[in-house]
């Protein structure tokens, strides 16, 4: 009896185990962020699909000028037909700095994102392109949904 269920046995724990050991191209990442907000950029999985990132940016624009220190927890699922290509979606928030002439305030919102994140097989750079809508909520309430960026990132 135990001969017949030792293979069903292995055959059932091979298949759980590789369910828990999906493809994780990379661990972290640094880089640039270039679009709307430009700046320094750092992404770290917490697992097989959970990722967090991170940027520094900076925007100067009709006058004003922006600092954001922007956070984002991203989930994480893989294109199946393209290996390295994987689409995310994810929130977080932005803290930051306007200044526009002699006026400046601090700044907050709350931010999603949805994008695609691609790792080059045998080398190790990474591009994401994404979208990140985000509701204002200090100064004044606003919702903008234009922040278009393309990420490039080193990864280790």
């Amino acid at each position: 009896m135990t001969r017949k269920c030792l293979p069903a046995l292995v055959l059932f724990f091979l298949c759980f185990f590789s369910l828990n050991l999906k493809a994780q191209d990379y661990k972290n990442a640094i880089g640039v962020r270039l679009g709307t907000y430009t700046g320094v950029n750092f992404k770290t999985f917490l697992n097989a699909d959970d990722a967090l990132d991170f940027n520094l940016s900076f925007r100067t624009h009709n006058g004003y000028k922006d600092v954001r220190l922007t956070g984002l927890y991203q989930i994480h699922a893989p294109i199946e037909d393209v290996p390295g290509l994987r689409w995310y979606y994810g929130f977080g928030a932005s803290i930051g700095s306007q200044k526009y002439q002699d006026d400046s305030g601090l700044f907050f919102s709350i931010d999603g994102v949805a994008g695609l994140d691609y790792k080059f097989g045998g080398a190790p750079i990474n591009l994401a392109l994404d979208w990140r809508p985000r509701l204002e909520l200090s100064p004044d309430a606003n919702v903008t949904a234009s922040d278009i960026g393309l990420a490039v990132r080193f990864t280790f």
